[in-house]
């Protein structure tokens, strides 16, 4: 752990956030998870929202460095490289995954995660964009069509994650639902 006291905090967060879901991250049990006084986030954050932020931040951050380093393929196959990378980091970070895309539990103003969620959008944007200019989607607007793409994997991933798709998609393998997905979205 850092000896940083913010990124001790933050990090203790992650761990909590991961071991027992977001309702246990409390400003006092994070606190005592750091080592710290219960009074010392508030000398960090000014208050929970700006703490899960910052924890949600990291999250963007991941997503991002998942997708940064994608091998030399077709600019589709990049894509389709991409989007798996998407749907195995919410399935490998249930918690997380969830904290990043609850806006009323985290401060959604908060420089860094601001930055870092658009950042993990535009790098997808980017990828869109590469796809079509190799064929793929020609004449349709870069942004919504990554935007619509960006919705499908999200509502696949919370779906599964809640139980609430396998039986509907009559499969357990959440591979196979996502082939189907991408199929739908990359098929010439």
């Amino acid at each position: 752990m850092e000896n940083d006291p913010r990124q001790r905090l933050i990090d203790s967060a992650i761990a909590v956030l991961t071991s027992e879901g977001v309702e246990a991250v409390t400003l006092r049990r994070i606190a005592r998870e750091a080592g710290v006084s219960h009074g010392a986030p508030l000398r960090h954050f000014a208050g929970r929202a700006e703490l899960l932020a910052a924890v949600a931040a990291s999250g963007f951050a991941e997503l991002r460095d998942r997708a940064a380093d994608l091998p030399d393929d077709s600019p589709q196959q990049r894509l389709l490289t991409a989007c798996r990378r998407y749907l195995d980091f919410a399935l490998a970070n249930p918690a997380m995954f969830e904290l990043m895309f609850r806006p009323d539990l985290i401060d959604v103003r908060e420089p860094e995660l601001a930055r870092l969620s658009n950042a993990v959008f535009e790098q997808f944007l980017d990828l869109v964009t590469q796809a079509q200019a190799g064929g793929w989607r020609r004449g349709t607007a870069s942004r919504p069509l990554a935007a619509s793409l960006w919705a499908s994997l999200h509502g696949l991933a919370a779906l599964w994650l809640r139980g609430g798709l396998p039986s509907a998609a009559e499969s357990s393998d959440v591979e196979h639902t996502l082939a189907v997905t991408l199929n739908t979205y990359l098929r010439p």
